[in-house]
């Protein structure tokens, strides 16, 4: 299985740098730009994970796994400008080396390009393909606009993360399995798994970012708390400060880094301050409960090697140390 997969992977690359091929030099570049940049895979990996339930790696699992990539990079131009990001994979954003507009529509062609690409895997795939892009726009769009007065802004968040994150990582298993002709009793359990693993995965990002290594990574530590997006330390350390003077104090610090009144050190130092607090060790615990609860929905699912695979697959997303 492991060779399968392998090889699956290496067909998805090569694929995807295809599909990535523009006639046009300005497309072409902009297109293939974070692609060339790197990345983990995880989504096609769970795709041929899940397709060992089936037939196993066909051509079209690779593609199920080439549609979920492009997609996931194009959420990532659209992402890098409505952040305002700088980096993105330790290289420039797109929007920084071309512009706003560009990005825009590079993210734009990607998706364009997976739904072109989708259609052979049939009218029920293109479906829950469109069905997941939806979802990744109106968890976009929660997370602009913000949780409503009477929301609660954790469980706004999660949902953010669930429809961002989690609905993709889903679609990749489901088009796995379906696509290799697997039991279709399982895609609920494997619906579950993903969106679980989804919301897990950003956590640890969350966590992450707090301790990023900027030669490494390209990222300012506290890059996504510079950019005030929202965090799960960041809502745990508010939850905590009407009771808690050093919650607050810390809380009062980062904002007035975010508003500029700190100098660069002392910013950083309070960023890593919050690295060390209470809220971020809640935030990890809060991740491998939310890991646990992804590998709960697979005892509904065969117990064997595949079975095993998502579990040691779901252990590596809260291990993670990049």
């Amino acid at each position: 299985m492991a060779d399968a997969l392998d090889k699956g992977l290496e067909d998805i690359e090569s694929g995807l740098r295809d599909e990535l091929a523009y006639t046009h030099a300005v497309a072409d570049s902009v297109a293939r730009y974070l692609f060339d940049a790197g990345g983990k895979r995880v989504r096609p990996l769970l795709s041929l994970l899940t397709a060992q339930w089936g037939t196993g790696v066909s051509e079209k699992t690779i593609i199920a796994g080439q549609v979920v990539e492009l997609t996931h990079l194009a959420t990532l131009y659209h992402d890098d400008v409505m952040d305002e990001a700088s980096k993105r994979r330790g290289v420039t954003a797109a929007h920084k080396v071309w512009t706003n507009s560009v990005a825009i529509l590079a993210g734009d062609l990607l998706f364009a390009r997976a739904g072109s690409l989708g259609v052979e895997l049939g009218e029920a795939a293109m479906r829950r393909q469109t069905e997941t892009f939806e979802r990744l726009v109106l968890g976009q769009m929660r997370e602009t606009v913000g949780p409503e007065n009477t929301e609660d802004p954790l469980e706004h968040y999660l949902k953010v993360l669930e429809d961002k994150t989690g609905s993709l990582i889903a679609l990749a298993g489901e088009l796995g399995l379906s696509q290799s002709n697997g039991p279709l009793e399982y895609i609920p359990a494997i619906q579950g798994f993903g969106e679980k693993i989804g919301v897990a995965f950003q956590l640890v990002d969350d966590v992450l970012d707090l301790s990023a290594d900027e030669k490494e990574t390209g990222k300012k530590v506290g890059t996504d708390i510079r950019r005030g997006v929202t965090t799960l330390p960041m809502l745990l350390l508010s939850e905590g400060a009407p009771r808690n003077k050093d919650s607050a104090k810390l809380l009062a610090e980062l904002e007035q880094g975010r508003d500029g009144l700190l100098t660069e050190d002392e910013f950083t130092m309070a960023i890593k301050k919050l690295r060390f607090h209470t809220a971020t060790e809640r935030t990890m615990e809060f991740a491998r409960q939310v890991a646990d609860e992804a590998i709960a929905h697979l005892v509904a699912l065969p117990d064997g090697l595949i079975s095993g695979a998502l579990k040691r697959f779901a252990d590596q997303v809260v291990n993670r140390t990049n």
